[in-house]
C-alpha cells in the first residue's frame, strides 16, 4: 500500500530538534522524501505498523503533528507534481 507520511515536530528545545533528526530517520528506512517534512512510503501491514509504532514512540503529541495518509490506487492517479519531482518508482525496472 502507498502512503503519505507528514510530521511538523517543534524544534525549539535541543530535545525537539533531536526529535526531527530521529523522525525523518525512520521515514527514510522506508520511503522516499519528497519535502523537507513529508515522505511517500509502499509498505505492507506489518511494515506500516512497525513505522507507525517507532514514530509514535519519538513524537510529543503535546507539541508535535504527525499525519499517515493511505492512498488508493496507482500515484497517477492520485497525485499531481509541479516543479522538482525526484519520486523514483522502484516497482518498474531501473536503468543504469
Amino acid at each position: 500500500m502507498d502512503i503519505i507520511v507528514s510530521y511538523d515536530v517543534n524544534t525549539l528545545t535541543k530535545e525537539g530538534r533531536k526529535r526531527l533528526r530521529q523522525v525523518a530517520k525512520a521515514c527514510e528506512g522506508r520511503g522516499q522524501r519528497v519535502q523537507f517534512s513529508v515522505f511517500e512510503c509502499t509498505v505492507n501491514e506489518v511494515e506500516l505498523e512497525r513505522l507507525r509504532s517507532k514514530l509514535l514512540k519519538i513524537i510529543h503529541k503535546e507539541e508535535d503533528s504527525l499525519r499517515i495518509y493511505h492512498l488508493r490506487g496507482k500515484r497517477d492517479d492520485y497525485l499531481e507534481t509541479y516543479g522538482r519531482d525526484l519520486y523514483v518508482d522502484f516497482a518498474e525496472p531501473l536503468v543504469v
